[in-house]
């Protein structure tokens, strides 16, 4: 075989597999919405209104023990700003690390790796994660009569840091479920205090110095940060570290990667 032929065969193999994951990928999608979405009354409908309901839920509490929100007037966008961010990390998370459990059936066909369960599920949640994030800030912004002045590249930047960091942590929550079970329980009960520590209910500048110096180390107060900065044209949190949080979040998914690849099918038998 001459030298001139190696490289064609070999760049037809890649685009083989690539066009192969691509079907594959969109074939776990489109089964993931018909079981999620497809099988219950209203479908996508409880996805947009479970956000809702938490966030008014959250503004009417609030609003009767403060006077007015940390950044403009209106606790809707306030709450839905840090809520929605927090959101798209959260499902994420725990999406990608079910992944290989809700494919495992389909696992033991050699079409169907066990990286298309990830893709699959990590694109469905983030497309779905997008349209729930554009109807409600649409609809809050259309009918609170809320005045925002709306700079979307920090909240895309903002949006795709909470989703690729809930892929890193659902892909190494899903190996170390699957290799210790034990880590659940562990993960479960350390995860608890996110929701409070992540910025939703508040800014960073509202904490005490100590506690911002604790508070910077958690990666989704510098995403909730982003998105608000982008409703909030006089908020500029001066604290956000980019190639902080994208360095870890891109740590967790090749550490993902790399021990995924040859303990998949032990995490399976789990």
């Amino acid at each position: 075989m001459s030298l001139t032929n190696f490289p064609r065969k070999s760049g037809k193999s890649r685009r083989g597999l690539v066009v192969r994951t691509g079907r594959t990928t969109i074939a776990l999608m489109l089964r993931e919405m018909g079981s999620t979405y497809g099988r219950t009354p209203g479908g996508y409908v409880w996805a947009i209104l479970e956000p809702i309901g938490m966030i008014v839920l959250l503004a009417a509490a609030f609003s009767l023990v403060v006077r007015a929100p940390s950044l403009g007037t209106s606790f809707i966008v306030f709450y839905a700003t840090g809520y929605l961010p927090y959101q798209f990390f959260s499902t994420t998370a725990v999406k990608t690390g079910r992944a290989l459990q809700y494919s495992r059936s389909l696992l033991s066909y050699p079409s169907v790796l066990w990286i298309d369960a990830f893709l699959a599920r990590f694109m469905l949640n983030f497309l779905t994660s997008t349209m729930v994030f554009c109807i409600v800030m649409t609809g809050i912004v259309i009918f609170v009569d809320a005045r925002v002045s709306l700079d979307i590249f920090p909240v895309i930047i903002g949006l795709s840091l909470a989703a690729c960091l809930g892929l890193g942590i659902g892909m190494v929550n899903c190996l170390l479920g699957g290799l210790f079970p034990i880590w659940l329980s562990i993960w479960s009960i350390v995860s608890r205090p996110l929701f409070l520590a992540s910025g939703v209910l508040f800014i960073l500048e509202d904490m005490p110095r100590s506690i911002q110096d604790i508070l910077w180390w958690n990666p989704l107060v510098h995403a909730t940060g982003l998105v608000r900065s982008g409703f909030y044209s006089t908020y500029e949190p001066n604290y956000i570290s980019l190639p902080y949080v994208w360095g870890l979040t891109l740590v967790l998914i090749v550490l993902g990667l790399v021990f995924m690849k040859p303990n998949y099918q032990r995490v399976l038998e789990m």
